[in-house]
């Protein structure tokens, strides 16, 4: 017998989630709609969706994370949904639903439209604010205490109530073009308050990371902001924050959260303690294993979590660059894919840290480094969380008792010099056509090949960058009023930057072609001459640099690679980035050519 979708569907569904009705948790709906929604260039991908539950029809807004549903063909027109974590909202008079998560239930096919459904009636007065955690994985895991009582300055009070904000937007939602909107988020890191000082007078500063239902952000507060609402910050509550506040494209450099923008806070912004602190996750977390750390690029920022193996003392180095004393713990973390690690911590979460060993901690915002094959280090932005009552964290305390308190690990010590490091590698040569049919760098680990290709075009625009002058910094300086070249990594200003390569280069051989991408040692071996050269040929004449480019073509090189997926634009690319270039060894090529011949000897 033939499934009858509409007896599936949770008919006067939408009308009573924005009633607020208890007994509706998890509607069945139909979509009638998917459309994208126009944004701005570089911006998050959105998709608005109209869902009917045959009575009523309504607007809603796919949160970022679910938007694989429709990559894949499966949330289309047609297609029936359960709700699974949604939240209600009203702007300009119109009732929406952010959407968290849904489950598309393809064993009820699609079907054209079913009933003449009709718009949901607009009361904003009725309305108030809905929101469900349907946690089916204790993702978030659980709700933080309510925090102590506070002074709050101006333009800021304690006991708010949720029915005084009926605006209330989910921060995947933000953007520059959002007017008049309140969200209501944790507070899951902030900062200390930090100063500057140049040419141009000083100031201070402090940063809260912001977490709700659909993602985080980042604000910040500078001078009379900064003094007016650090105190009421606390790591762990929940507030409302209303405009005017300022969104802003983010400074990735400053964060390690996933948001293409940033608040900055304003003289009339307001923030409120909520009153209700329950409905608002914990934290966030995306964490990589102890074990992968070989396959993630250094620099980069994870999250990670593991069981305290050892704890060291406390010493302190001073920097070379600002000549600061800094206070700095090391710890060995372990988990149940048999590898340590060496985490570092600094400053007073160093000097204060007294957690007992065996204690499992989840980290927020680590970087990694390859000193010793592979570390991490605690960014100031990063924050730590002990026994965390999430299910990763169960499941590491149940493994660590039963067997892991008496295995061996292995470390990432010497692991780079058979793993991660291309230069020392004997990797397998590949023609450009084989590295694209193996799909080499679409793996979850990084692949690593060689190649021999002829250099055909080098891009002349964007071929370098200004870096700092500091040592071991190399990262991007802006130059100020003054013209001083500024780091914020160092906290330094610097008469002249150091410009350094960032080629993108296209190579070729007989069966096809592959961008490489060249940092400066490369770009250097390619071009012959040093980034600050070219520069300075620009300098005097914009087109005099042309022949540098013309003749580093038509050469041949051997390219030792890795090649990485990453994210840009919410796209899915293969990066391949040259670990070393080496001329062709023309008496070693002849060598395997004649060997190669042999093999088709008929004798």
């Amino acid at each position: 017998m033939a499934l009858d979708p509409a007896s599936h569907i949770d008919r006067g569904s939408l009308s009573a989630i924005f009633e607020g009705n208890p007994s509706v948790t998890q509607p069945v709906l139909q979509c009638v709609q998917v459309k994208p929604i126009a944004g701005q260039q570089g911006g998050p991908e959105r998709f608005r969706v109209v869902f009917s539950d045959i009575s009523n029809f309504v607007q809603s807004m796919l949160a970022s994370q679910v938007n694989f549903h429709v990559h894949e063909g499966k949330l289309r027109k047609g297609v029936f949904v359960r709700l699974k974590a949604y939240q209600t909202n009203v702007v300009k008079n119109k009732k929406i639903i952010i959407v968290l998560d849904l489950e598309v239930l393809e064993h009820l096919g699609e079907s054209e439209k079913i009933g003449n459904p009709q718009a949901l009636d607009s009361k904003t007065e009725d309305v108030q604010p809905q929101s469900t955690t349907i946690q089916t994985s204790g993702f978030y895991g659980n709700n933080a205490q309510v925090p102590q009582q506070q002074s709050i300055p101006q333009r800021a009070t304690t006991n708010s109530s949720s029915t005084a904000h009926a605006n209330i937007y989910p921060i995947e939602a933000l953007s520059p073009y959002a007017h008049k909107w309140t969200i209501k988020a944790r507070c899951t890191n902030k900062s200390d308050i930090k100063t500057w000082h140049n040419k141009n007078g000083e100031g201070r500063l402090f940063s809260v990371n912001l977490l709700d239902e659909s993602g985080e952000i980042r604000g910040t507060g500078f001078n009379e902001q900064c003094d007016q609402l650090y105190e009421v910050f606390r790591e762990g509550g929940v507030y409302y924050i209303t405009s005017p506040c300022r969104v802003q494209m983010a400074k990735k450099q400053f964060t390690n959260l996933n948001n293409d923008y940033e608040l900055t806070f304003e003289r009339d912004t307001v923030v409120e303690k909520a009153e209700e602190q329950e409905g608002v996750p914990q934290v966030r977390f995306n964490f990589t294993s102890i074990g992968d750390l070989q396959t993630i690029e250094k620099d980069t920022t994870i999250d990670t979590i593991g069981v305290l193996k050892e704890v060291g003392e406390t010493s302190q180095i001073v920097s070379k660059t600002t000549s600061k004393p800094y206070d700095k713990r090391e710890l060995t973390l372990v988990d149940n894919s048999n590898f340590s690690v060496r985490l570092t911590i600094w400053g007073n979460s160093a000097t204060t840290f007294d957690v007992p060993p065996e204690s499992i901690i989840a980290f927020k915002g680590v970087k990694v480094s390859d000193f010793g094959g592979r570390s991490l280090s605690l960014l100031s932005s990063g924050s730590m969380t002990v026994d965390p009552d999430i299910n990763e964290a169960h499941k590491l305390k149940g493994w660590y008792d039963a067997q892991g308190r008496n295995d061996t690990y292995s470390s990432h010590a010497n692991a780079g010099a058979s793993m991660g490091m291309a230069g020392g590698r004997s990797d397998p040569v590949k023609t450009c056509q084989q590295v694209k049919d193996e799909n080499l760098g679409f793996s979850e680990a990084v692949d690593y090949f060689t190649t021999r290709a002829t250099v055909i075009y080098i891009k002349g625009e964007n071929f370098a960058y200004p870096a700092c002058l500091s040592a071991d910094c190399n990262k991007k300086v802006i130059q100020d009023n003054d013209g001083q070249w500024r780091c914020e990594k160092c906290d330094r200003s610097h008469p002249k930057p150091e410009y350094r390569y960032i080629l993108s280069v296209n190579a070729s051989d007989h069966t096809g072609q592959l961008w490489l991408n060249c940092f400066d040692d490369i770009g250097k071996q390619l071009l012959g001459m040093s980034a600050d050269q070219v520069m300075e040929m620009q300098e005097t004449d914009i087109k005099a640099a042309e022949p540098v480019f013309q003749n580093a073509a038509c050469r041949t090189w051997m390219f030792k690679c890795r090649a990485k997926t990453d994210n840009f634009q919410d796209q899915q690319r293969v990066r391949y980035q040259v670990m070393t270039a080496s001329p062709l060894n023309y008496s070693a090529e002849c060598a395997k050519l004649t060997e190669m011949i042999k093999m088709y000897s008929m004798e």
